[in-house]
């Protein structure tokens, strides 16, 4: 459950490479106000997902 708690958080982490080339792509190719909206949440569900994995880690650790 540990290792894979560590995977989760490095996948979790990896995808904010991800929102941050496409927001860079959107502004460098103008795209519409609406598109911010999608980065944003995007953003806001990878960060929310990550933490939630860092508090299953810190859970399973306490527990052993």
């Amino acid at each position: 459950a540990i290792a894979f708690s560590l995977v989760c958080i490095g996948v979790a982490s990896l995808t904010f490479i991800l929102h941050f080339k496409a927001v860079e792509d959107g502004v460098q190719y103008g795209a519409d106000r609406k598109y911010a909206w999608y980065a944003a949440f995007g953003m806001v569900v990878g960060l929310i997902w990550l933490d939630i994995e860092i508090l299953r880690l810190l859970s399973f650790l306490r527990s052993d």
